[in-house]
C-alpha cells in the first residue's frame, strides 16, 4: 500500500474520531480543505466505501453509518483505538505524519527525535522474518569493545526508547538474545530458512518487563513506590508499566503510593534512579538496599 494512501486512510480515522459523528458531506469539505492529501479534489463517495473496507484491514476498525438522517458516520468499535497493538501504532504514526505535513510552513519550529536504528537494516530484519529466514549479522558489543558474527532466526521486533531491537535465535547455540539495530554492522539475508518455534511468544517473552532486558532469572513481582504528588501526575498519564501492571493503591496530598508488576532488572532500575528524589523504592527491600546503594556510589563520585 502506498504511502500517501496510507496516510489517507489515518486521516480519514482521526476526522472521524474527532468529529465523534460526521456526515459523509462535512467529512468531504474538510477533506477538500486538506489540500496536502486530497490535492483540492472531492473524494467520490464509491472511493469512501472502498477505502471502509481497508481501514478495516489496515487499523481493525470498523466505520459504520446511522441508520437515520442526518446519516453521520462514526466508528463502530472505538475501543480498539485504546488498545496497545501494533494497529493503534500505525494509526498514530501516520496521523502525527498527517499533522506535519500540513505544518511545513512552521516546519523549523517543529523539533523532532531521530530513531537512528530504523534506517538500515528495520526493512531487512522484517523481510526476514515475514520469510523465516535465518540471518548473517556483525553486532558491535559495547561492554566488550568488540565486534562479533551471529547466525541466527530473527524471531520478534520491539521499538523502545527511539530504539529498534531484535530477538535472535543464535545457531546452533538456541540461545535467544536481544540485539539493538543500530549496533549491527553488517547484514546478510540467508538462503536457509527456520521453522517458527512453537515455544516462542513475543508477547510473553516481554512479560512484566519495563523495557528490552528480558532477565528470565529476574522474577516478576510487586514493587510498591512512594511518589510526590507532583511526579504521580506525569506517572498516571504515562504509566512506568502498562496496562494493568502499575495500579495507585493510595494517594494524598503529599505523595501516591502506587504498587508495579514488574521485573525490576537493571533498565527498571535507571528508570526509577531517573525519577531523583520525586521517588522512594518501600518493596522489596532488596530492591530499595540496590538503589540505596547506587545513589550511595554516585554521592562519593562527586565528593
Amino acid at each position: 500500500m502506498a504511502l500517501n494512501q496510507t496516510n489517507k486512510l489515518a486521516w480519514i480515522v482521526e476526522t472521524i474520531y474527532k468529529a465523534r459523528r460526521i456526515t459523509f458531506e462535512d467529512l468531504n469539505r474538510k477533506w477538500m480543505d486538506n489540500v496536502d492529501l486530497s490535492g483540492g479534489e472531492e473524494m467520490l463517495k464509491r472511493t469512501f466505501h472502498k477505502w471502509k473496507g481497508i481501514i478495516f484491514d489496515t487499523f481493525g476498525l470498523i466505520i459504520e453509518c446511522e441508520k437515520t438522517a442526518p446519516y453521520r458516520y462514526y466508528i463502530e468499535n472505538i475501543e480498539e483505538m485504546k488498545r496497545d497493538s501494533i494497529e493503534r501504532w500505525l494509526l498514530t504514526t501516520y496521523s502525527v505524519s498527517n499533522s506535519l505535513l500540513e505544518s511545513r510552513a512552521i516546519k523549523d519550529r517543529i523539533l523532532l527525535e531521530d530513531v537512528p536504528s530504523g534506517r538500515e537494516y528495520l526493512d531487512s530484519i522484517i523481510n526476514a522474518m515475514k520469510k523465516n529466514r535465518f540471518v548473517h549479522i556483525t553486532y558491535y558489543n559495547y561492554w566488550k569493545n568488540e565486534t562479533k558474527d551471529h547466525y541466527l532466526m530473527p524471531l520478534c521486533l520491539k521499538l523502545f526508547r527511539q530504539r529498534w531491537y531484535m530477538v535472535g535465535r543464535t545457531w546452533p547455540a538456541m540461545n535467544d538474545t536481544i540485539f539493538c539495530l543500530d549496533r549491527i554492522r553488517d547484514f546478510r539475508l540467508s538462503s536457509h530458512s527456520f521453522e517458527y518455534p512453537k515455544d516462542f511468544s513475543a508477547q510473553e517473552y516481554f512479560t512484566g518487563c519495563f523495557g528490552i532486558i528480558a532477565d528470565k532469572n529476574c522474577n516478576i513481582q510487586d514493587v510498591v513506590l512512594k511518589v510526590s504528588a507532583w511526579q504521580a501526575n506525569y506517572m498516571r498519564d504515562l504509566p512506568i508499566i502498562q496496562g494493568n501492571g502499575q495500579q495507585e493503591i493510595e494517594r494524598t496530598a503529599d505523595y501516591s503510593i502506587f504498587r508495579l508488576r514488574v521485573r525490576p532488572t537493571l533498565d527498571f532500575q535507571q528508570e526509577l534512579l531517573w525519577n531523583r528524589d520525586e521517588l522512594e523504592v518501600l518493596e522489596p527491600q532488596w530492591l530499595r538496599k540496590e538503589v540505596a546503594d547506587t545513589i550511595e556510589r554516585m554521592r562519593k563520585k562527586y565528593n
